[in-house]
């Protein structure tokens, strides 16, 4: 694997950390900006909804840069803002800085997909994209525990200091490592003409898809903490470590998917969705079996995030032509699942059904996503047919062959 992939997943690793390390944090920032907690809690919805709404229009604007001056600049704009809100005094800068630093990540996002899975060949896409995801998995368990000490040790603005330090090395690095040029061959494609390659119905569904797995996976894990502590009866000392294992089986999940869904996607993918559907079930009724809790907790982790590593690299799959957008769509697909599953658990919790009731959102959110699967191979088939019944395929149906071909070739 070339060197610039494993400098993007530390970029991510820094972007990651900044993400979701507010968890540790809301207090402190509260007490020091004199607002209440839910208002502190309001940075990281902030954040998500820059990520999922910031990524196609910031892909849109650099889609024609090249790769190198496109991911400095979104990266030196991270850092920017994370040093203004390690500096403000005001409740409603800081707020900003964490909408114009989701911008800037997500189109960071777009560009680092694209550009690994260009530097790393088309045998390796799914690794490549394993090795970006990666970073993510590496921030929760390295890098959210760490914010938060520092927060605990030397004030919340110390973690933001921090993601600021971290993002250095890593721009140094792409600049010496990432090569200079467009990311593909040729000039880029109409915005028009990627706009329409994006909106099959096809790669719609496996973006419902994506954000139903991700709405899934934040459902409960947003809620760790009340369900090992009042179901599962561990002691508040035990969370970091149930969110640590879970951080530990979503790093392995999504180095094991790298390597074999280059390979076997649709088998990835498929097993992927059924073993999460029955792994959140079995979670729900087991919660109350800290043996059990534990080992399912790891397990999907590995599952969540290995499946969802498969479905990134099934999104550029489907649409060749329009490969930065695709990855913006994918990344808001992956921030709107992260958005609305830690909602919807928040609302099954409020209704009053109970500290397991997340982790049953989450099942009954993956048969969702069980369906829209369901609908996508039947899709991938039901064209070939047509074809051989004198129909001629509209050339958006070429990829649906070639899903068909290597879902056979899985067989």
């Amino acid at each position: 694997m070339p060197f610039a992939v494993y400098v993007l997943g530390l970029a991510v690793f820094a972007q990651g950390t900044s993400e979701f390390m507010l968890s540790g944090l809301l207090s402190g920032i509260a007490d020091d900006l004199g607002v209440s907690l839910s208002a502190a809690g309001l940075l990281t919805s902030a954040f998500a909804v820059g990520m999922a709404v910031g990524a196609p229009l910031t892909a849109l604007a650099g889609r024609a840069w090249p790769r190198r001056r496109a991911l400095l600049f979104f990266l030196g704009v991270f850092v920017a803002v994370h040093v203004a809100g390690a500096l403000t005094t005001g409740y409603g800068v800081l707020l900003a800085t964490r909408v114009v630093g989701a911008l800037a990540n997500a189109g960071f996002w777009a560009v680092a997909l694209v550009t690994a899975m260009d530097l790393a060949g088309p045998e390796r896409r799914a690794r490549a994209t394993a090795v970006v995801v990666g970073g993510v998995t590496v921030a929760c368990v390295v890098g959210v525990p760490a914010g938060a000490l520092l927060g605990e040790l030397w004030g919340w603005r110390s973690a933001f200091w921090a993601v600021a330090l971290v993002s250095l090395p890593a721009a140094f690095a792409l600049l010496r490592a990432v090569p200079g040029g467009r990311a593909g061959d040729g000039p880029p494609a109409s915005a028009r003409t990627e706009l329409s390659a994006l909106a099959r119905p096809r790669l719609l569904l496996t973006l419902l898809v994506m954000a139903l797995v991700q709405g899934a996976t934040f459902c409960t894990f947003s809620y760790l903490e009340p369900l090992v502590t009042r179901v599962t009866g561990f002691g508040a000392g035990w969370v970091p470590v149930v969110l640590a294992l879970f951080g530990v089986g979503s790093f392995a999940g999504v180095t094991l998917a790298g390597r074999l869904a280059d390979s076997r996607p649709k088998a990835v993918i498929g097993t992927g969705l059924v073993a999460l559907t029955a792994g959140w079930a079995a979670l729900a009724l087991t919660a109350a079996r800290p043996a059990a809790a534990l080992v399912l907790v790891l397990v999907q982790g590995a599952l969540a995030f290995g499946t969802g590593t498969a479905l990134i690299s099934r999104v550029f799959q489907q649409a060749p032509e329009a490969p930065t957008l695709a990855g913006s769509f994918a990344t808001a697909a992956f921030n709107v699942g992260a958005a609305a599953g830690p909602w919807l658990g928040g609302l099954a919790l409020g209704a009053g059904l109970g500290f397991r009731a997340p982790v049953w959102v989450s099942a009954l959110l993956m048969g969702a996503a069980l369906a829209g699967a369901g609908v996508l191979r039947a899709t991938s088939v039901a064209p070939a047919r047509a074809g051989l019944g004198g129909v001629t395929p509209r050339a958006d149906d070429r990829t649906s062959r070639a899903d068909d071909r290597t879902s056979r070739a899985d067989g």
